[in-house]
């Protein structure tokens, strides 16, 4: 019961810090949402937003990241 407790506290900071990289990056790299390829349609009752070269960028920098701290943590 107490892994499970430590698990879901490592999950929440995960999330929250998840969360303030996201609101400063909206901040700071006002760019981020708006690149040539994020889909967006919009009529008068309808508005839909598909932020598909965004998602693929996060994906990128979030691969390469992560197989970085794999690397530095494996030494």
């Amino acid at each position: 019961m107490v892994e499970l407790g430590k698990m879901l506290l490592f999950i929440g900071l995960a999330i929250a810090f998840i969360g303030l990289v996201l609101v400063l990056a909206g901040r700071f790299m006002p760019w981020l949402g708006n690149l040539p390829g994020d889909f967006r349609y919009e009529t008068e009752n309808v508005r839909v937003y598909f932020p598909l070269a965004t998602m693929l960028l996060i994906s990128i920098v979030g691969s390469i990241l992560l197989n970085l701290i794999i690397r530095l943590l494996n030494r």
